[in-house]
C-alpha cells in the first residue's frame, strides 16, 4: 500500500489550498487506485491511501507541477481492517509517510519516499536491507528528478504534452492550440515530455516492486504494527 501525505508550502503567508486539493485528488476515485480518500489531517496537511503505484506517481507530479506542496510517500503494510476514515489509519505505510513528508520539505523536487526498516530473510540469513535501500534510493531519486522537471517545464510545454497524452496526434494538438505542428514538437522536445513519461513509467514499476517486495516478505509475520 501507499500512503501519500502532502503538506502545503508557505501556508502561513498565503491562502489555504487544502480544500481545493482534496476535491481534485478525490475526483479520480477508486478506479484510479484511491483506497481511502484524501482528507485533511491537521492544519494544511492532507493524506490518502492508494494501491496503485502509477496513480501515486501521477499525483506526485501533479503536486510538484503546482509548486505548492511537499509530498511524502510511505510504502508498506497497513493495519487491517482499514477504517473508513483515512486519518484513523495505522501501520508502517502511515508511519513511513510521516517520515517522508518531513524529509520532502528539504528534498529535491519536494518529494521523498520512505519504506519499512530491514526485513528478516528466511532461515535467519540476515536482512535484505542493502538491496531494499538501493531500490528505495532509485525510486526516490527518479521521482525527485521527475518532480523538478515537471515544475520547470513551461505552461506551453505542459499544454502540448497533456493534449498528446490524451490521445491527440501532434497535428491535432497543434490545431487545438492554434500553433504549427513543428511548434508542438518543439515544445515537447524542449520540455523532455517523452523522456519524462518513460521515466515516470519506470518509477511506477519500481515503486510497485518495492511495495510487493516489502508486503510479501512481511506476510505471515508480524504484519502491520
Amino acid at each position: 500500500m501507499f500512503v501519500m501525505t502532502m503538506d502545503q508550502r508557505g501556508s502561513s503567508s498565503g491562502p489555504d489550498l487544502v480544500a481545493g486539493l482534496i476535491e481534485g485528488l478525490n475526483a479520480a476515485g477508486p478506479a484510479h487506485g484511491i483506497v481511502r480518500p484524501f482528507q485533511r489531517t491537521a492544519g494544511d496537511e492532507v493524506q490518502g491511501l492508494l494501491d496503485r503505484a502509477d496513480a501515486v506517481v501521477g499525483l506526485t507530479l501533479s503536486a510538484a507541477r503546482s509548486g505548492h506542496w511537499s509530498v511524502g510517500i510511505g510504502v508498506g503494510p497497513v493495519r487491517e481492517p482499514m477504517p473508513q476514515e483515512t486519518r484513523a489509519g495505522a501501520g508502517l505505510a502511515f508511519e513511513n509517510a510521516r517520515d517522508a513528508v518531513g524529509r520532502a520539505k528539504h528534498s529535491p523536487g519536494r518529494v521523498a519516499v520512505s519504506a519499512p526498516p530491514a526485513v528478516p530473510l528466511p532461515g535467519g540469513a540476515g536482512t535484505d536491507d542493502a538491496d531494499r535501500m538501493r531500490l528505495l534510493e532509485a525510486v526516490e531519486a527518479g521521482l525527485q528528478l521527475l518532480a523538478e522537471l515537471e515544475y520547470r517545464r513551461s505552461d506551453e510545454g505542459q499544454d502540448a504534452g497533456r493534449l498528446v497524452d490524451s490521445g491527440l496526434t501532434q497535428r491535432e494538438a497543434a490545431e487545438e492550440l492554434g500553433i504549427t505542428q513543428q511548434a508542438v514538437s518543439s515544445r515537447l522536445r524542449s520540455g523532455l515530455w517523452h523522456e519524462t513519461r518513460r521515466l515516470a513509467s519506470v518509477a511506477a514499476g519500481q515503486l510497485e516492486g518495492l511495495d510487493a517486495w516489502l508486503t510479501g516478505r512481511r506476510s505471515g509475520r508480524e504484519g502491520a504494527r
